[in-house]
């Protein structure tokens, strides 16, 4: 009984974690966040994680902000076996500044994301709500202008992650790579 309990407790802390407002950064630049980015720090309560983590390596992603305001974005990253693994999403804008919203084609899933904290020169950190078949979960990306982000930025990111109720051993700061096209 007493195991149910904490079990149950365990999956209302999860959804109430994803349920959180995270709030995009007040005063976000669409413009200013263009440019090529590496990912350099990956964070999520999905299970499908503690599978893939280990594989998980630095991809690189392009932003690229359109004239209506939506965010296209070209992800590509080095598989483990050599090959080149892409994809593109158009983040459509939303009322909000730094708030978007797209279908993942490749996953199946409705994802809502935020621009919670950037430093358009130096790094940003995204935090997208991702729902699938009834189900949400969270996951955080950190991403760097460069493949070394401070110390200070990959604190900044982890503390973030677990405030969103991320375990510490799913969040990840993924080793580098080299990037691929």
């Amino acid at each position: 009984m007493a195991t149910t309990m904490l079990g149950m407790l365990g999956v209302l802390l999860c959804a109430l974690a994803v349920r959180a407002d995270v709030m995009p950064q007040a005063d976000f630049d669409l413009q200013k966040v263009g440019g090529t980015w590496y990912l350099v720090g990956f964070a999520t309560n999905a299970d499908w994680f503690v599978n893939l983590k280990a594989d998980m390596k630095m991809g690189t992603v392009t932003l690229t902000p359109q004239s209506n305001g939506d965010l296209e974005m070209d992800y590509s990253s080095l598989k483990s076996d050599g090959r080149c693994k892409k994809m593109n999403h158009l983040a459509k804008k939303t009322d909000t500044p730094g708030k978007f919203a797209y279908r993942s084609h490749r996953w199946g899933s409705d994802d809502d994301m935020r621009v919670v904290d950037v430093k358009y020169d130096e790094y940003a950190v995204f935090h997208a709500i991702k729902t699938k078949d009834g189900s949400s979960y969270i996951i955080n990306k950190l991403y760097s202008r460069t493949q070394d982000p401070s110390q200070a930025v990959l604190d900044k990111f982890t503390q973030f992650s677990l405030e969103q109720g991320v375990l510490r051993k799913n969040i990840a700061i993924l080793p580098k790579s080299e990037p691929c096209s």
